[in-house]
C-alpha cells in the first residue's frame, strides 16, 4: 500500500469511527427533548413577572430549565440589558433548577413520587437539621458557569445551554417539572428578587409551561410537605422567630420549622395560597 493509499484508508476509518459514536459530536441538547425551548420559557417568565401579587422588590428575573440528567435546556431573562438584573442570579437560577431536578422523584420511583421545592429544603439544611450540609454537595462547575460571551447570557444561545452546571440551592425559586402521568422530566429555577418572590414566579412559570402534573404527588405517607395535594411543593411559612433573631421549633432546635419544611418570610411577603393549583397527573 502506498503512503497515499494509506492516508485515504486512515481518513475513511476515522470518519467511520466518528460516525459510529455520534455522542462525541452531541452538544448535550439532545437531553432536552420534550423540555420547552427558550421562546416558551421567555414568554412564561415575562408573564409571571408581570403578574400581580408576587411581592418582593419588583426586580427583573432569570429563569433556567434543566432536563432529567441536569443538562441546561434554556435560560431566559426579563431585563433589556445584562445589568438590568442581578448578574449573580443567572447561576443561582441554574442552581435552583438543578437542585429541584436532583431532589424530586417522579411516579416511576420505587416508592412513588415525592415533590420538594428548593423552598422546602431551607429548614432541613440548617445546623441541627436532618439535611445539614446538603448545600455543600454537588457544587457548581465554575468553568461551565462562567464560560462564553456574556452578551449571550439569557438568550437562546446562552453558554450554559447543553451543559451540566450542577449546584445546590436551598431557598425559594426551584421546582420539579412533571409531565402528564406524574413523570418528572427536569427542573425550573428562578432568581433575581427575594427568595419568596422567586418561588412565586417559578410556580407561575411551571404552570404556564404545563409541567405541573403532580396533583396527587406525595411522600412515602402519600402526603406532600404542605399536606395540600393542590399545592404539594408550595413554600411553607411556619418558622417562629425568637427575640434574639434566631428561629426555634417546638423542641428548641435553631432554624427549624414545625413541619421541618419551613421557609422564612421575605420583604413584602407574598401569599402563596394565591398560586394556581397544580394539574392532576
Amino acid at each position: 500500500m502506498t503512503i497515499h493509499q494509506w492516508m485515504i484508508s486512515s481518513a475513511l476509518s476515522l470518519g467511520l469511527a466518528i460516525a459510529a459514536y455520534p455522542a462525541f459530536a452531541d452538544d448535550g441538547r439532545s437531553a432536552c427533548s420534550g423540555i420547552p425551548d427558550h421562546a416558551a420559557l421567555q414568554m412564561a417568565l415575562d408573564a409571571a413577572v408581570a403578574a400581580p401579587g408576587n411581592g418582593g422588590l419588583g426586580f427583573n428575573m432569570w429563569a433556567t430549565l434543566v432536563a432529567n440528567d441536569g443538562t441546561v435546556c434554556a435560560v431566559a431573562v426579563t431585563g433589556p440589558s445584562l445589568t438590568s438584573q442581578w448578574l449573580g442570579s443567572r447561576v443561582i437560577s441554574a442552581q435552583k433548577a438543578n437542585t429541584a431536578n436532583d431532589f424530586n422523584i417522579g411516579k416511576d420511583g420505587r416508592k412513588g413520587a415525592f415533590a420538594l421545592s428548593t423552598a422546602n429544603l431551607y429548614s432541613a439544611v440548617q445546623p441541627g437539621g436532618s439535611l445539614y450540609g446538603l448545600q455543600h454537595s454537588n457544587p457548581v462547575d465554575p468553568e461551565v458557569a462562567y464560560q462564553g460571551d456574556a452578551r449571550l447570557f439569557g438568550t437562546a444561545d446562552d453558554p450554559l445551554v447543553g451543559q451540566r452546571v450542577g449546584g445546590v440551592n436551598v431557598f425559594g425559586g426551584g421546582l420539579g417539572l412533571y409531565q402528564s402521568g406524574g413523570i418528572k422530566v427536569g427542573g425550573v429555577g428562578v432568581s433575581g428578587d427575594t427568595s419568596c418572590t422567586d418561588h412565586m414566579i417559578a410556580w407561575q412559570v411551571r404552570s404556564a409551561l404545563k409541567l405541573d402534573h403532580l396533583g396527587t404527588v406525595g411522600g412515602p405517607a402519600a402526603l406532600p410537605p404542605t399536606k395540600d395535594t393542590t399545592h404539594p411543593d408550595n413554600i411553607i411559612f411556619n418558622i417562629t422567630p425568637t427575640t434574639n433573631g434566631g428561629e426555634l421549633n417546638p423542641v428548641g432546635t435553631l432554624s427549624q420549622s414545625i413541619s421541618g419544611f419551613g421557609h422564612p418570610t421575605c420583604l413584602n411577603n407574598p401569599n402563596p395560597a394565591t398560586l394556581p393549583p397544580v394539574r392532576n397527573p
